[in-house]
């Protein structure tokens, strides 16, 4: 961890930021390494999607990859969803969902905020209210499925980050 100083009027303010390391060599190449367990993942990752609309599916992950920093993953799931026709506008808008509402529908935004709540689940767990507007929005089937969706990307993320995967690489 770095801290950096800022100076606004007289006064400084020590602000503390993450610095990820960037390996110079290479890490193991989990899919050839652990095979099985990668297959399963894209198993799980198959069958999360069933029945979402592919937009949402592409938002959730996009958003997930924000909140995990993974550049890997957020690059690979902007480029997908630019080939699958989303606008620019609400790419770049997914980051601050919450003040940019007018441009996603609150089916959209309640699975924006599932997602928030399911990735930081260690800050407060996934509160009753992000839950029951999710739910409101989602019979139970989408919503398990949406649920299984955050877990994926999620766990894709981990996988990205942990062995330091690079952007535009879409080693698929």
């Amino acid at each position: 961890m770095t801290t950096t100083e800022i100076k606004t009027n007289d006064r400084t303010t020590t602000e503390a930021t993450t610095v990820r390391p960037n390996p110079a060599t290479p890490r193991l190449n989990f899919a050839k390494t652990a095979p099985k367990v990668f297959r399963a993942v894209i198993g799980l990752d198959a069958a999360a999607r069933e029945g979402l609309d592919p937009a949402l599916v592409e938002l959730v992950q996009i958003r997930a990859s924000h909140l995990n920093r993974c550049a890997y993953c957020l690059h690979m799931h902007t480029t997908d969803a630019r080939k699958a026709g989303e606008s620019e506008d609400r790419l770049h808008m997914v980051a601050v969902w919450q003040e940019a509402d007018h441009f996603f529908t609150d089916r959209e935004r309640s699975a924006l905020a599932l997602t928030d709540g399911v990735t930081r689940i260690g800050d407060a767990g996934v509160p009753d209210e992000v839950y029951a507007r999710a739910a409101a929005h989602f019979d139970e089937e989408e919503l398990a499925h949406l649920l299984a969706l955050i877990f994926t990307i999620n766990t894709w993320n981990r996988i990205a980050l942990s062995t330091a995967k690079r952007a535009g690489t879409d080693e698929r």
